[in-house]
């Protein structure tokens, strides 16, 4: 690809060639004719005023160079109006526009970047529709719930145990509300974050030691058992931000198992960074869900039989990029699933 300051001197060459090119014509044309003349093939009279001949030939080259200029700048011309077609499709709504301009290693490189920018908008508005009916969806189920309970407790023919079942489905749905209401403010505001603004020096190894002690007594009904393999590792970052990885990490790894589910983690640094893996012993995960498990709402179970809203893979993948770090997921169906996140080490 060729570099921006290439690129301009190379447009202005071709812009001062083709100028250029204007004028040698428009000459060349007077000269053919004045050689004409003077050898007799063809006649028209030349005036004896230096002045008037002067002013004639001035007016012969304007009109020859606009006549010139048209033909030659009807080329590009035609050129910036298919653009402009295409840039008026894509502004309407039609991601599938594309252009293909021949010529100038310049006008190929225009096309590409335009399509390119098609595709990305065409993904956006894809996602955009697919955040908008996930987001609908999961708002929506939970007071369903709320509603549908609400109303059978205005019935008088109830058990107390019928009684307190309903109330407690109602609370548990606003708990579920109050959860995703937090988390999709809380991804808005990490999406909007450019920098870590509370970076910090601290012990990374604690903090995920806490943080599991957390999550096993959060879901001690299904006695998770955790083996964590690792050396005492000092890391710089927003801990508080750092922490909620961890959580998402270790809840997905309880959540989508068995009961007495064995949790394998390790962390070591290697040269200038740090590198964490948290493994279960779970079904795993097929190919396509794998594609999307970092995308906002998406949830791998379609039946949305797990209690999660498809915020915590999304909000962890941004907090690991604030800290220019990655996360990418290893697994097989049957074999469990793997995630593994190499943040770099402030120096």
């Amino acid at each position: 690809m060729l570099s921006k300051k290439t690129s301009y001197w190379r447009l202005t060459m071709i812009f001062v060639g083709l100028v250029f090119l204007i004028i040698l014509s428009a000459s060349s044309i007077i000269f053919i004719l004045l050689l004409l003349r003077s050898n007799g093939i063809i006649q028209f009279q030349l005036s004896a005023n230096p002045l008037r001949m002067s002013f004639t030939f001035a007016v012969i080259s304007v009109l020859l160079g606009t006549i010139l200029s048209f033909i030659f700048g009807s080329i590009p011309l035609k050129v910036i109006h298919r653009i402009m077609i295409a840039i008026d499709a894509l502004a309407a709504g039609d991601f599938s526009t594309r252009i293909n301009l021949k010529g100038i290693p310049e006008l190929q490189q225009l096309s590409k970047s335009f399509n390119h920018m098609a595709e990305e908008l065409s993904s956006i508005e894809i996602l955009r529709s697919d955040f908008v009916n996930n987001f609908s969806h999961e708002f929506k189920s939970p007071i369903v719930s709320m509603r549908g309970f609400a109303k059978m407790l205005k019935y008088s023919d109830l058990t107390e145990e019928e009684h307190n079942e309903y109330l407690d489905i109602i609370i548990s749905e606003s708990d579920r509300l109050v959860e995703l209401s937090k988390n999709v403010l809380n991804i808005c505001k990490i999406e909007n974050q450019a920098i870590i603004s509370n970076s910090k020096e601290y012990n990374l190894t604690e903090q995920i030691r806490r943080c599991i002690a957390i999550m096993a007594q959060k879901w001690i009904v299904k006695d998770p058992s955790f083996d964590f393999e690792c050396e005492e590792i000092n890391f710089t970052g927003d801990e508080d931000l750092i922490s909620q990885v961890w959580i998402n990490l270790i809840d997905n790894a309880i959540k989508f198992t068995t009961t007495h589910v064995l949790i394998h983690m390790s962390l070591h640094q290697y040269n200038d960074s740090i590198r964490f893996s948290i493994s279960d012993n779970g079904p795993g995960i097929d190919e396509e869900t794998q594609k999307h498990i970092f995308d906002k709402f998406y949830q791998g179970d379609t039946s949305h039989a797990t209690h999660g809203n498809g915020l915590g893979l999304p909000i962890t993948k941004k907090i690991i990029e604030l800290h220019s770090g990655t996360i990418y997921v290893k697994c097989a169906n049957g074999n469990g699933t793997t995630f593994i996140i190499e943040l770099p080490i402030q120096k």
